[in-house]
């Protein structure tokens, strides 16, 4: 139950980041640097942008600007918006893992946070001994722990694996025993970025219930980011909407999500990806720079047109056998289906290349969709390396192909269109 008690006050709070390298790596790196600048000289050890210019550094990025809000005791406030947003950078200051440049964040009360679930999970030690070990890391004492360690390893359906190293865990496993760990920990305040994107359905919807018996019946305010629009509905009674740093919207949720949708909408045609930050750190041997939409842009993409791309990338290291790979996902947040190229990528090292791509929309249906981009290196036993990835790489919208169509129902029917069923006469 809400109360009239603000718990968490965000007053006028920016973050700014400095874009580019800071340091050189390596002491003989920073002292080559110092070296250099003292006698006048070029850098040896500057960043070079895609034309060859160098970059210093201190390119300035506003990753929050001038946020401001509150919230009140017992409240679950849902933070949507795009990838770049601002969300989980948000988190982090709530979180004090980061400091804000400018503004204040003041909070009445102990943080339970789940930024990224399982940190600090050792996996050569059992389940039991990380479930100490997570526990003192969020805070928790001994005592604490062994009290209710019997309801954590119950909630997250471990008993028979509790004594297994969690290196044997798969996923789903593991993310449960992490969740039930931080949700156990007595806290005022929840903070949790995506911590459901893993693990199964019905443990989802467990989750869920234990965020909102915390919040309804136990007092405890919930913050909550996720892309995803059914959870964000079902947990959260207030919604606030980032767009490139600064605070688009705080109120209804239902007019929250659709502020979020209308803007997943617009379709660009040009995406530079050299300075968006990667959510998973990769390798980036090859790395993704830019892309382009080719189809005309004052003419809708119908169902069944083909979607051309350019795709600029560069080799950091030897790519002889690099693969791309699509993800769609439509603007629910589920994923429609995923394409792969045909053919591999090869490009020398140190050289950029510009990859021309044909997307088949035949069997896609109306709606709003992104694509999720990466690249990869599988080896001769089928293992993939993923060595870049880009979320939101391309925002599409696409309409039916004649206005007599069927009107699709997503929710539904689903996302993919099949060929129709033949009928012959027997």
């Amino acid at each position: 139950m809400s109360g009239n008690e603000t718990i968490i006050s965000i007053d006028h709070v920016s973050k700014e980041y400095r874009l580019g390298a800071i340091g050189g790596g390596t002491l003989r790196g920073d002292l080559q640097s110092w070296w250099a600048k003292k006698r006048g000289k070029e850098d040896p050890n500057v960043k070079l942008d895609n034309v060859g210019k160098a970059v210093d550094g201190n390119t300035k990025f506003l990753a929050l600007d001038n946020v401001s809000f509150e919230v009140k005791k017992g409240e679950a406030l849902g933070i949507i918006g795009h990838n770049g947003a601002g969300k989980s950078t948000l988190l982090k200051l709530l979180s004090r893992v980061t400091a804000p440049s400018v503004g204040t964040i003041s909070y009445n009360g102990r943080i339970a946070s789940m930024l990224e679930v399982g940190t600090g999970f050792h996996p050569e030690l059992t389940g039991r001994e990380n479930v100490y070990m997570n526990g003192a890391i969020l805070g928790m004492t001994k005592a604490e722990i062994s009290r209710k360690f019997d309801e954590i390893v119950s909630f997250a359906e471990m008993e028979k694996f509790i004594d297994t190293p969690v290196k044997r865990y798969s996923s789903g496993m593991y993310v449960k025993l992490a969740f039930a760990v931080a949700a156990h920990l007595d806290s005022e305040i929840m903070v949790m970025d995506e911590v459901l994107a893993v693990g199964d359905m019905k443990f989802q919807q467990k989750c869920l219930g234990k965020m909102g018996d915390a919040a309804n019946n136990e007092g405890r305010t919930v913050l909550y980011v996720s892309h995803n629009m059914n959870t964000i509905r079902q947990l959260c009674t207030r919604c606030v909407v980032l767009g490139h740093g600064k605070l688009i919207y705080d109120g209804d949720v239902d007019t929250a999500i659709s502020i979020y949708s209308d803007a997943q909408k617009k379709m660009e045609y040009h995406y530079d990806y050299r300075n968006i930050p990667r959510s998973v750190a990769k390798s980036r041997t090859l790395e993704f720079l830019e892309m382009d939409i080719l189809n005309d842009p004052s003419a809708p993409i119908k169902v069944g047109d083909e979607i051309r791309l350019k795709l600029r990338c560069k080799a950091n290291g030897m790519c002889n056998n690099m693969k791309l790979r699509f993800e769609i996902v439509a603007s629910d947040n589920t994923i429609a289906g995923t394409m792969f190229t045909d053919k591999t990528v090869r490009i020398s090292m140190g050289k950029e290349k510009e990859i021309e791509l044909l997307i088949d929309t035949s069997h896609m249906t109306p709606g709003n969709y992104r694509f999720d981009m990466l690249a990869f290196e599988q080896n001769d036993f089928g293992v993939q390396d993923f060595v870049d990835k880009v979320e939101g790489a391309a925002q599409i919208e696409l309409v039916r192909k004649n206005e007599t169509d069927l009107e699709w129902l997503p929710q539904f029917w689903g996302h993919t269109r099949f060929k129709d069923i033949i009928i012959s006469d027997l």
